[in-house]
């Protein structure tokens, strides 16, 4: 008699058979119902309307950006592990791919702990929040130009893939992204803990601040582009062929700092500086309401990534693959994976910054903001200004003649200023060490 082997669903589990076949019925039932979905006169009819077809892209968008958050989870331990010369998750499934699966069901089946001097409906409130709110901003990212499907008669316009299109544009991405840091405030503030608190409060100082450099590094692609409809700016760089990081890439910086800054990534996460407050804003958090905040900031990175995306890096558009022109629905199916695989690079920039650079002292954070990128900042949206009055603002050498002007001055002002940009703060006390060296230098 052959004894039980409890491990034999775990090998299963890790096979690389049992993902081949996940991965090709999945494919498979999803042609199937889209293939049934789309023999149905109704459906056909549904999509050939904007607001069909809007509605559609939100509910794949949503679906997507649900599951990415889970898959980001994955990525992140795998990059870390990758940076860090040591084994990631392997274990649930092949190669741990299954392990997002596991996170969840951790996160679900943990006792949810509510402390009770904490204020609670603001203590349930701001994961849910901070969650919520992440999931707004996609809505007027255009991602796959304009398509039109087979069965529309050939007098019917062509159909945006975007969910809104707002005469604001990319500022309404930024607003919604704001107000992200009322979630940690209030999870800092209703914790009833003192790290909690302080770490709410280095976020909404961190955000106030800089937002200043990202506001005005937008202005400079406000004053290049003319427009704040992101489909139109997407538009300009395909018929250019140029995207916009190569005539502003000090711009592109800015908003990439800002972006950072913004979903409290490292070297930006000093809201919950393990060092010297425990976890920060989510230290009395578990089980669920723990994760939800996490999920929210992968939504915000994917969002911010989507943003900077359009503004700079032509949005759907790339070279050799179908342009505006073609407005078919394959074509446009081939846009919209451009445009994801060109969040997930910036997904995996993120990442690998995360597990690179040291987390920054705070005075050091607001030192870099408004002694550097706001100053930066002021000068490239002068220069920039300066272009547009000539009509200047899109000629490359011009663009370039200006970045490396504002580069040259911000250069020569840090060679030529005397003051410690690290080491220990001017306020402190001086240590016993410096003590001494003082005595041993007047003797």
């Amino acid at each position: 008699m052959t004894g039980f082997d409890p491990f034999a669903f775990d090998r299963r589990l890790r096979s690389p058979l049992v993902l081949v076949a996940l991965a090709i019925g999945a494919g498979i039932l999803t042609i199937a119902a889209v293939a049934a979905l789309l023999a149905l006169a109704p459906v056909r009819s549904f999509l050939a309307t904007q607001f069909g077809l809007s509605l559609t892209i939100m509910l794949v968008v949503l679906f997507l950006m649900l599951n990415a958050t889970a898959l980001c989870i994955l990525a992140e331990r795998k990059i870390s592990a990758w940076i860090q010369d040591r084994y990631g998750p392997n274990r649930v499934g092949f190669r741990g791919l299954f392990q997002p699966i596991a996170d969840g069901f951790k996160f679900l089946l943990k006792e949810d702990i509510i402390p009770a001097h904490v204020d609670r409906p603001l203590f349930v409130l701001a994961p849910g929040l901070a969650f919520g709110i992440s999931l707004l901003g996609f809505a007027v990212i255009p991602w796959a130009g304009e398509v039109r499907w087979p069965w529309m008669p050939s007098e019917a316009p062509a159909l945006a893939t975007q969910v809104a299109s707002l005469n604001i544009g990319f500022l309404y991405i930024i607003a919604v992204a704001s107000v992200g840091v009322y979630a940690i405030v209030l999870a800092g503030y209703a914790s009833n803990n003192k790290y909690s608190f302080y770490g709410g409060m280095r976020a909404a100082a961190q955000m106030i601040s800089y937002e200043i450099p990202l506001g005005l590094a937008l202005l400079v692609i406000l004053l290049a582009t003319g427009t704040l409809r992101l489909e139109e700016i997407v538009a300009q760089q395909a018929a250019s062929g140029l995207w916009y990081v190569l005539y502003q890439p000090l711009a592109f910086l800015l908003v990439l700092i800002g972006a950072f800054a913004e979903t409290n990534r490292a070297p930006f996460d000093l809201a919950e500086a393990e060092q010297e407050l425990v976890g920060g804003y989510h230290t009395e958090y578990s089980a669920l309401k723990f994760g939800m905040f996490f999920l929210g900031e992968y939504a915000h990175m994917i969002t911010n990534s989507a943003l900077m995306i359009a503004l700079f890096f032509g949005g759907w558009h790339f070279w050799l693959f179908p342009n505006t022109e073609n407005q078919s629905w394959w074509a446009a199916l081939v846009r919209f994976g451009v445009y994801w695989c060109k969040i997930a690079v910036f997904i995996a920039f993120y990442m690998v910054v995360r597990w690179t650079l040291p987390r920054f002292r705070f005075d050091q954070l607001m030192r870099l903001c408004w002694k550097g990128l706001v100053p930066a900042g002021c000068l490239l949206a002068a220069a920039t200004g300066l272009l547009a009055a000539f009509g200047l603002q899109r000629h490359l050498l011009a663009c370039w003649a200006a970045n490396a002007a504002v580069l040259a001055a911000c250069l020569l002002y840090a060679a030529r200023s005397r003051s410690n940009i690290t080491g220990r703060q001017d306020s402190l006390p001086p240590t016993p060490a410096a003590l001494s060296r003082r005595n041993l230098s007047h003797a």
